[in-house]
């Protein structure tokens, strides 16, 4: 009978070591799938090479969802058509969610590639003719990016008090090259280059559009705010299968595949 008991007991403890080992290191049961947005090109290609993997080896099915836009991806998210997004920084998103009136956090912070200054015409910055016609981005933070690296090149000043970060093509105070500024959709700003002298560019679209970053003319030093993150729903901040997301971008495993196909990307802190 002792012997029985023994039996049952070690029976049980094998089955709740299993039943937590699996609650520990397996799917979410409450979330099989993940429907993972990003913009196409390096930040999709992230997920697809570096997190969908480890993913599902926990036993999710994870479905990249592209985008080409800035918009979408965040209305996507807050109205649980993804369960998750990685296009942009916390400047955006921050504004984007704050405008929208959407529920949306940080997760954390990802590899990003920084904006760039391109030229199809010129092949340094020192053939600046005035008149020149530069495209930029038209939402608000990533042509206040822009903005920070004109203002870098001696190309306009800013009027006083203004906070760069938050500057627009409103708050320049002198334009001595008398620049034509052209505002455009930032995955157009590839094909501007044509059309053009000088394009500034994200990093992404330059990726996608066929440019090594080493291309560009000149490249911005971003700061921690300008670093491209993953957003979900700040209601499931806590769920497991965003504790899971957030652990495959810190593994060592995502750094090596950061080190192998994102060369030249700029890294956050963890």
């Amino acid at each position: 009978m002792k012997n029985f008991r023994r039996s049952r007991a070690g029976v049980l403890a094998i089955a709740l070591s299993a039943a937590f080992a699996s609650h520990a290191f397996g799917a979410d049961p409450n979330k099989p799938e993940i429907r993972f947005g990003a913009t196409a090109g390096p930040y999709s290609d992230q997920i697809r090479y570096g997190i969908k993997p480890q993913l599902e080896k926990e036993g999710y099915k994870v479905t990249i969802v592209e985008f080409s836009d800035y918009v979408q991806p965040n209305l996507a998210l807050a109205d649980g058509a993804l369960d998750a997004n990685a296009f942009q920084h916390e400047v955006y998103l921050k504004k984007f969610s704050a405008d929208h009136k959407l529920a949306l956090s940080e997760l954390v912070k990802v590899p990003t590639a920084p904006i760039g200054l391109y030229s199809h015409k010129h092949k340094s910055l020192d053939e600046l003719k005035d008149g020149a016609t530069v495209s930029l981005p038209n939402d608000v933070t990533n042509q206040a990016r822009a903005i920070i690296l004109l203002q870098q090149l001696g190309w306009v000043t800013l009027k006083p008090g203004v906070d760069p970060v938050k500057s627009s093509e409103r708050d320049i105070a002198s334009n001595p090259h008398k620049l034509k500024l052209v505002p455009l959709e930032a995955a157009q700003l590839p094909r501007s280059l044509d059309d053009v002298d000088y394009a500034f560019v994200n990093g992404n679209f330059a990726l996608a559009a066929g440019f090594k970053l080493t291309d560009a003319l000149l490249l911005e030093k971003i700061p921690a705010y300008y670093l491209n993150l993953v957003a979900v729903r700040t209601a499931d901040l806590n769920k497991p299968y965003v504790t899971d997301i957030a652990n495959a971008y810190q593994s060592a495993e995502f750094r090596r595949v950061i080190d192998q196909r994102f060369a030249g990307f700029s890294k956050p802190a963890n």
